[in-house]
């Protein structure tokens, strides 16, 4: 069994890099051999696959599913890019989208604009029809790269030059990927793969599998945690899995990240698939619960403030177009909104006042002019895991 086991570990190369010898680590080809060993982790994967259709069921129910879509891809852009390192916020990437000012240095906002920049257009490339393929991940990355941080990095390109994780260079670094000149013999046999019809492993498990597999490889020589945590929805997306992109498992690897880090280690230097897996599948279980819930406190939440203002009489017209805009713009102010929704400023600023009285909305500049409104109870659902990692 030992010898057995072994055959799923890879191999590593020794070359120069910088002026030091450094070993690289090349992972074999999916599937895993011998075959991952789903047998005590059937039982998972049924709960995995029943929170994943309750979330699914969503989309037929939701009044407004693409407001939910609209909120839930920002959460999950903050989310991933908080894994790397930016500061942003959700308050600051909607104040950055509304053309208010947010509280963190531009850079870390565009990078969280850039992620749902990636991806909306990976997205639309699916539902046209384009397979998820290298060329696809490619274009991808150059949207996900295309302004700010990492725009240097060349975006939409394999790398040429050794990347590594962890430490100040390859030499010292926890975990070193593949030599430049294997990325596409890499990435080739993960395409392969990735097309393979393999019904013998079920899509969840699949997903789990590609995941590891294009961190391992990290082919990219910047943006590849967020490009692979996008990964997993469009895989889902693409197999019908998932009707609408609801799956995302950030906030899951954000709150477990060591055990995550611990876990693609193990892959490599055990080939320890089934722990991973464990892992993988507990975090859409409980992901897609988390989802289901908020959708649902959500959708309670709206209504009961739509019953509010629709009490009002007739201030209740224009009340609920600012009620409206506040859906997708939770920090709002007098003057955008007015722009946006195109109803006067005296006229936005009554309704704004009433839903101010009704509890709806609260100030939160203490300023006469350019002040700044919040729709707590909404922005707080949403915010729920958002802090920045410090």
């Amino acid at each position: 069994m030992e010898g057995q086991t072994n055959q799923r570990l890879g191999r590593y190369i020794s070359h120069e890099v910088g002026g030091e010898v450094v070993r690289a680590y090349v992972p074999p080809p999916l599937p895993p051999d011998p075959a991952v060993r789903l047998d005590g982790l059937q039982l998972l994967l049924e709960q995995a696959n029943q929170s994943l259709g309750r979330l699914d069921g969503l989309a037929s129910v939701l009044p407004d599913l693409g407001l939910f879509l609209y909120t839930y891809v920002r959460k999950e852009a903050v989310l991933s890019s908080q894994i790397e390192g930016t500061q942003s916020s959700l308050s600051d990437l909607l104040m950055f989208e509304s053309d208010e000012v947010p509280g963190v240095p531009i850079h870390d906002v565009q990078e969280v604009s850039n992620y749902v920049a990636a991806l909306n257009y990976g997205l639309a490339r699916l539902q046209g029809g384009f397979p998820l393929s290298l060329r696809l991940m490619r274009e991808i990355h150059g949207v996900l790269l295309s302004e700010g941080r990492g725009s240097t990095k060349e975006p939409g390109e394999f790398r040429r030059s050794q990347n590594w994780i962890g430490g100040t260079r390859p030499g010292n670094a926890a975990f070193v990927p593949p030599p430049p000149d294997l990325v596409m013999e890499c990435m080739g046999a993960l395409e392969k793969f990735l097309h393979e019809d393999r019904r013998d492993i079920p899509p969840l498990v699949r997903a789990g599998l590609i995941h590891v597999q294009f961190e391992t490889i990290h082919p990219f020589l910047d943006g590849n945690g967020r490009l692979g945590r996008l990964l997993i929805t469009f895989l889902l997306c693409a197999c019908g899995a998932l009707r609408s992109p609801l799956l995302y498992l950030s906030l899951f690897f954000k709150s477990n990240r060591q055990t995550y880090y611990d876990l693609l280690m193990q892959v490599r230097e055990k080939g320890d698939w089934e722990a991973w897996l464990e892992f993988f599948l507990t975090g859409v279980r409980e992901t897609a619960e988390q989802a289901v819930g908020a959708a649902r406190r959500i959708l309670d939440l709206l209504d009961a403030d739509r019953r509010k203002i629709e009490a009002l009489g007739r201030p209740a017209a224009s009340a609920l177009r600012v009620f409206q805009h506040a859906q997708t713009n939770p920090i709002l102010s007098i003057q955008t909104t007015s722009e946006k929704v195109g109803t006067s400023f005296p006229t936005v600023t009554a309704a704004v006042g009433h839903m101010q009285k009704l509890g709806i909305l609260r100030e939160v500049t203490g300023k006469r002019w350019r002040r700044l409104f919040v729709y707590d109870a909404y922005l707080n659902i949403l915010n729920e895991g958002t802090e920045p990692l410090r």
